[in-house]
């Protein structure tokens, strides 16, 4: 997979993106992360990249031709990646990312993120430029560069071969619209606090259905919600 990433604050990424399970999906060649300074496809000699919305009202927004030409130009660079190229916007306007969008996305192989800022970007961007938008959530931030983040570790840890065991997925929250079962590990007692005595059986299908049921009630008690709706 290759993302690209367009931001006007380029150095925020490489704490995360340079770190544990990305850091090493990109040694691996899993993944190819490409970020992009929006500035740098501004034609404005001071290299403006917003300004006042029409209509008047408060803050500034993102001007087109800078976001238009970075992408179209991405899009020149990897045209053999087209048929698998997405382009998306981080906005709270967007669909709310979930795990079940994440496995959705992670079967491209080009991704394009964009992350918006000030009072929000052209809406000939939304309309004629952008596939789909992504939320993190109802909250409002300062820019889409965390969003991006997010979205990226979402996705990358997705890819075959990036997580040391392959069955790690399977048992992860949200998996069949569940939460994680109770973890433990040693020691098997802890002040007086004992592992369960299922985990300390030996036996694997007591042990799985210990964990199932677990997953269950920690679904009913902290999210019902994922019971009656998809994730």
């Amino acid at each position: 997979m290759r993302i690209d990433i367009i931001t006007i604050f380029p150095k925020m990424f490489a704490p995360v993106l340079n770190e544990s399970i990305i850091k090493r999906a990109q040694g691996k060649r899993k993944v190819q992360i490409y970020i992009h300074n929006l500035r740098d496809y501004s034609t404005d000699k001071h290299k403006k990249i917003d300004d006042r919305p029409f209509g008047g009202g408060a803050g500034m927004v993102m001007r087109p031709e800078p976001i238009f030409s970075a992408v179209e130009t991405l899009k020149s660079k990897t045209k053999d990646l087209i048929p698998k190229t997405k382009v998306i916007l981080l906005t709270p306007q967007g669909k709310t990312l979930t795990q079940r969008l994440a496995k959705k996305l992670s079967k491209y192989k080009h991704l394009i993120l964009i992350c918006g800022h000030y009072e929000g970007i052209d809406e000939r961007v939304r309309r004629y430029l952008v596939d789909e938008e992504v939320s993190i959530g109802d909250y409002v931030l300062t820019g889409g560069e965390l969003p991006a983040m997010v979205l990226a570790d979402c996705l990358i840890r997705l890819l075959p071969g990036v997580l040391g065991d392959k069955n790690s997925l399977n048992f992860e929250s949200f998996e069949g619209n569940l939460l994680e079962y109770p973890q433990y590990t040693r020691p098997a007692e802890f002040k007086g606090l004992p592992v369960p005595k299922e985990l300390l059986s030996g036996n694997h299908k007591k042990i799985e259905i210990w964990r199932k049921k677990e997953a269950l009630k920690r679904t009913k008690q902290k999210r019902p919600d994922l019971l009656k709706k998809g994730c």
